[in-house]
């Protein structure tokens, strides 16, 4: 799987490389004879089928006159990516896309989201994220659904951190009358929900029922957004076996006008509260 689909990180350090190399008016062949290896070597580096050793990506960024202080910082920061821990390679194993979404997550300055039936995953409380995976009709099984579940919480974390990223939640209201787990799984999900829209990081609105037809029927979608301006914006949409990454400008734009146009008929945050107390009530 790894080698069909580099790492996303990967990725990243590839197409930096390639461009640093490029304004430093550079061929491969030099860039191979500056760190002792065979071209090949260059070549697989920069279609993100190899890693690179610290000191060869600091030789390599001296010798393209790489001297920004932040780009060297992400640069190495990206090479020198660690395994991925346990968690995230368990769920890799039911769901190769995971990771890629998990590093989407860990490095975006700025996530932002629309789900129209289920409450987004960074806010779903463990019974509610368990009632989701074990009703899908899948050949999951009883360990890949714990694996998912592991991850969906993990990922939250994200949300803990000292420089979280800002997270913009649109739900529907049908969102919040599904009955997903039960009565009693739903009221503990309102409960968090209010809880979370307390939180310096998150924003949360809700689009009622009133607003009618709008932009968002056609599918949930998240919109990723980087504090490096050379990453482009991501959008990520679910499908039944994983996630589908849209990295062009294009199709991320698409997705923004979308978002924009969804908070323009959505409630207010202390409105969208309201709906979700009165949501809870009505249980």
């Amino acid at each position: 799987m790894a080698g069909a689909h580099p790492p996303v990180w990967r990725r990243r350090l590839a197409v930096k490389l390639i461009e640093f190399r490029e304004q430093a008016g550079k061929s491969p062949a030099e860039a191979a004879d500056r760190i002792g290896c065979h071209r090949t070597k260059i070549n697989r580096i920069e279609n993100a089928r190899l890693g690179i050793s610290l000191g060869e990506l600091r030789d390599l960024l001296t010798f393209y006159e790489v001297d920004d202080p932040a780009e060297v910082d992400d640069m190495v920061s990206l090479a020198r990516h660690k395994r991925e821990p346990g968690w995230v390679r368990r769920a890799a194993l039911v769901r190769p896309s995971i990771a890629d979404l998990i590093h989407y997550e860990e490095t975006a300055a700025c996530i932002r989201t629309f789900h129209g039936t289920l409450i987004t995953g960074l806010l779903q409380t463990p019974d509610y994220a368990r009632a989701v995976l074990s009703t899908r009709p899948s050949n999951l099984g009883h360990e890949g659904i714990e694996a998912l579940l592991e991850a969906r919480m993990k990922r939250q974390e994200v949300l803990e951190r000292a420089d979280p990223p800002r997270l913009y939640v649109i739900e529907s209201e049908a969102a919040l009358r599904v009955h997903v787990g039960g009565r009693q799984t739903m009221r503990k999900q309102m409960d968090y929900l209010e809880t979370m829209a307390g939180h310096d990081c998150v924003e949360l609105r809700v689009i009622p029922d009133r607003a009618g037809a709008h932009a968002g029927l056609s599918g949930s979608f998240v919109l990723f957004s980087f504090p490096n301006p050379a990453y482009p914006e991501v959008a990520s949409v679910e499908h039944r076996t994983g996630m589908l990454f849209m990295e062009t400008q294009e199709e991320a734009s698409e997705y923004a006008v979308i978002f924009d146009a969804l908070q323009s008929i959505a409630l207010s945050p202390e409105d969208s509260l309201d709906a979700i107390s009165l949501a809870r009530k009505n249980l």
